[in-house]
């Protein structure tokens, strides 16, 4: 040899090689909480930039993530772009997040992530940049749309008003905006009700209150006529309980315990808002053992939990004996005590028009099937109805439901 190599640098190297094995043992070893290091959620494998986003390209959202709980558990933490995203997908982890540590959840974000599927755009990933502000379109798009809406609403606030001022119109045929613009003038300055107030209450009908109703009562008949001894159980319900009537009304609804149990499967199958609405972790708190970090967007998969086999039998048919505590059924109900079946939420942000929601769904519903002898087209078959969801404002069907319907006691004009 030219050279001799120096002792020391001989028993370096070695030492070199020792160190990473020495540092993950103690990573390994030592508790979170010594080591001052958060014990993140688990999570898929991620990108650059973009994060977790390639997980639910193409998919719909609460089926894909749906697939990574089952995975990598029910709590699970997602980095989409600069936002970061934790998954509850178990009813225990529900429960810690909408109940044991509600007020930790308690706000709601606003921008990013807000609206979280369909069509993310450049800002809602990237909210602190400027330049994706500026070359994304969909700011100009919001702003146009928000200003149409509003033109809308103060053209209905000012008709209630004209037609309030002339005198026309009975008590009986007032509307939600009459009983606002009334409420206006009775409320002390102190808590004023303005009319920028009663737009935005307006909007949240139209947006919360008819999408989500329309899109359950579309899912509920759906099944129904997938499942023709389950509809001609509640048609013979409903005609036994009208029996004496030419009209459906509210106060019969109580009496139609099998209609509510329909009602009740088919929430449980087909949730209008899976993904729950969107909470904001505002201090550290831990779920599951797991630490979320404070501004994180949370998501509830009440789809998921809803269809978990561990806690539902048969979990994926159309069942609604399931819900008979007569029969041996399981007593849950979706007013927030059984985090089993969330549909509504849970909390101090559950849903708070379950009620007006659920009367407008099996009113809709009772008078179809007291009015109306319902099939399916001849060319159709039962146990082939498409039953595809398309993610949107709520999950709807991706295909048209064509029924045919004979009058068979003549609606009432």
């Amino acid at each position: 040899m030219d050279a001799d190599v120096p002792l020391h640098l001989l028993l370096f190297v070695p030492l070199l090689a020792v160190i990473p094995l020495i540092l993950f043992a103690s990573r390994r070893l030592t508790p979170p909480e010594s080591s001052g290091v958060a014990r993140l959620p688990p999570g898929p494998w991620a990108l650059p930039v973009i994060g977790h986003l390639h997980h639910l390209a193409g998919a719909i959202p609460h089926q894909a993530l749906r697939d990574l709980a089952r995975r990598h558990g029910p709590l699970m933490l997602l980095r989409f772009g600069e936002v970061t995203a934790v998954v509850a997908s178990s009813p225990d982890a529900a429960r810690e997040i909408l109940k044991t540590h509600d007020p930790a959840f308690a706000s709601r974000p606003v921008g990013p992530m807000s609206r979280l599927w369909p069509g993310l755009s450049l800002p809602d990933l990237f909210p602190s940049s400027r330049l994706a502000m500026l070359v994304s379109r969909e700011p100009g798009r919001i702003k146009r749309c928000r200003r149409e809406m509003l033109q809308i609403m103060d053209a209905v606030i000012q008709e209630h008003r004209e037609r309030k001022a002339a005198g026309e119109g009975e008590a009986e045929d007032e509307d939600l905006v009459d009983v606002l613009l009334g409420l206006q003038e009775e409320v002390g300055s102190q808590h004023p009700l303005t009319t920028e107030n009663i737009k935005f209450v307006m909007i949240d009908m139209f947006a919360a209150g008819s999408e989500t109703a329309t899109t359950a009562l579309q899912w509920v008949m759906a099944e129904l006529m997938r499942n023709p001894r389950v509809r001609h159980k509640a048609q013979e319900e409903v005609r036994r309980a009208l029996a004496a009537h030419r009209r459906v009304t509210e106060d019969v609804l109580g009496s139609l315990h099998y209609v509510h149990m329909v009602v009740k499967e088919s929430l449980r199958l087909h949730v209008p808002g899976p993904l729950l609405t969107l909470r904001q972790c505002r201090s550290p708190c831990q779920v599951l053992g797991y630490d979320v970090p404070p501004g994180a967007t949370v998501l509830v998969n009440s789809w998921a939990i809803a269809r978990d086999p561990a806690h539902w039998d048969a979990p994926e048919e159309f069942l609604p004996e399931r819900f008979d505590q007569e029969q041996g059924g399981a007593g849950r109900d979706f007013k927030g005590t059984d985090f089993e079946f969330i549909p509504f939420g849970a909390g101090r942000r559950m849903c708070p028009g379950m009620t007006f929601g659920l009367a407008h769904i099996e009113l809709a519903l009772a008078a179809l099937l007291f009015h109306f002898d319902l099939e399916l087209p001849a060319d159709v078959d039962a146990a082939g109805l498409d039953m595809t969801e398309e993610a949107g404002i709520t999950t709807r069907r991706r295909s048209e439901l064509l029924v045919v319907a004979t009058t068979l006691v003549p609606v009432p004009e």
